[in-house]
């Protein structure tokens, strides 16, 4: 890792060095805060956790043949060299943005309500069309999660597409530092975090703190469909740049048109000129994900056919609008997180289905003290949406059953008061073919519930 040798990583950290002097100029392969990816060269840093001490492990890593451990505890006799340090966490953080200084590399940064992460597997389709691109895993969007992705970086990268998630104020500003990032993309301000953030004023002054670091000259990319993110003026003299569905957007689309599973097809219109794309994930909000990476792919010199390219060989993730084929039913894996207006986009895709469409729904979590009026709400719209049944567990889903009731008494409802009383049951309600949507916030742990489905038809 460029310039990350022990003496300098002491210095970033503030910490205290103890080894041999001639240890203190190697430069270390890795960071890792898990044990079992500790290796040849390693920097393994020790964090006190609430379940597990990392520090138990510092046996194990020097065996492994880490070059060294960071530890808040002073070692008695210590098995590799260490450097101890007050704060495991501040000094991960210190690092990463250390690090991230001496690479250089352009970065997009992405935020949100919602779509962070389907927007950036769209910008990172897009962006491998011409560079060596790194991206964010799965939801590592924390302080821990962005700092564990830039060490992952090396100098070989040509750009690093990093999401950004948060759930109170300050947290994106210590995100902004670590990545400074170059282009800033924001999806929209929903409403999700109410619980610290309390309004969607509060969620848009949250959300635009990625621009306290903004890299000079760089751009800010954002939903200018959304009435929070259109009020956003010029930053540090960086004009905002818009995608949306209205013309007035510097980037929009239009000719769209729901291909049921196989994904939208649209018309996108850039500065640059215009192209039809069909982007292989359903749902209108894909839309804006595949604008968002058709104007970061303009920003770095992309051709409108290596876009297009980007878009359509995009891939769906797990959790995140997957679509599972089990042979007994169509699966839709929707169940990583949830809120009122995912959750609504979402049953407006699950309609455009061919076949019986069921909802397999649960509660969704930090929406403060509205939270169950935003229930009902989304169970207002699953009663009109054209969905066949639905089915759901939790008990601030009482109130989204009780509203689609009133929205459609004809509509099958089954409300239960956990996850496994409705797992014991789904079996006996689905029917071959069926189309399911599975979604709920992550807390619930519906992917056990997507697990039994493709195992059913094994049975």
């Amino acid at each position: 890792m460029k310039n990350m040798t022990l003496a300098h990583i002491t210095e970033v950290c503030g910490g205290t060095y103890f080894g041999p002097e001639e240890k203190k100029t190697a430069e270390v392969t890795d960071i890792v805060t898990d044990s079992r990816k500790a290796g040849e060269g390693s920097l393994f840093v020790a964090i006190p956790g609430e379940r597990v001490d990392g520090h138990k492990f510092i046996p194990n890593v020097a065996s492994q043949g880490a070059l060294a451990v960071i530890s808040e505890q002073t070692l008695e006799t210590p098995p590799c060299p260490y450097i101890l340090v007050k704060d495991s966490m501040e000094a991960i953080k210190a690092m990463a943005e250390y690090y991230m200084q001496q690479l250089n590399i352009p970065v997009v940064g992405i935020t949100g309500s919602v779509g962070k992460t389907s927007t950036k597997e769209t910008i990172a389709s897009v962006l491998a069309q011409k560079y060596r691109v790194l991206k964010t895993d799965a939801n590592f969007n924390n302080e821990l999660g962005l700092s564990l992705t830039v060490f992952r970086l090396r100098e070989e990268d040509e750009m690093a597409v990093l999401e950004m998630g948060i759930d109170d104020f300050g947290q994106m500003h210590r995100l902004a530092k670590i990545a400074r990032p170059e282009t800033a993309v924001i999806t929209n301000i929903g409403w999700c975090h109410l619980e610290n953030l309390k309004t969607r004023d509060g969620i848009l002054q949250a959300k635009t703190e990625i621009f306290d670091h903004l890299r000079e000259n760089g751009h800010i990319i954002i939903n200018g469909d959304d009435d929070k993110l259109s009020t956003v003026g010029t930053v540090h003299g960086i004009k905002p740049v818009h995608f949306g569905l209205d013309e007035k957007n510097e980037y929009y689309a239009d000719e769209i048109e729901s291909q049921g599973f196989r994904g939208i097809s649209c018309r996108i219109h850039t500065p640059q000129g215009s192209f039809s794309a069909l982007i292989p994930i359903p749902g209108r909000h894909m839309v804006y994900n595949a604008l968002a990476g058709t104007a970061v792919g303009c920003m770095y010199g992309l051709t409108l056919e290596q876009i297009k390219q980007g878009i359509e060989t995009l891939q769906s993730v797990s959790g995140r609008f997957h679509i599972i084929e089990t042979g007994k039913y169509t699966v839709v894996d929707d169940c990583y997180n949830a809120n009122p207006v995912s959750m609504k986009a979402s049953l407006d895709v699950l309609k455009e289905a061919k076949g019986r469409k069921v909802a397999v729904l649960g509660d969704m979590g930090e929406l403060g003290t509205d939270e169950a009026a935003l229930h009902a709400e989304v169970g207002t719209h699953a009663g009109i949406c054209g969905i066949d049944a639905l089915y759901c567990a939790g008990p601030l889903c009482e109130y989204l059953a009780k509203a689609a009731k009133e929205a459609d008494p004809q509509l099958e409802i089954r409300h239960f008061a956990d996850r496994e009383s409705l797992i014991a049951e789904l079996p006996k309600l689905l029917q071959d073919g069926d189309q399911i949507l599975v979604k709920a916030s992550h807390f619930m742990e519906y992917g056990k519930i997507v697990e039994m489905l493709e195992t059913a038809q094994k049975l």
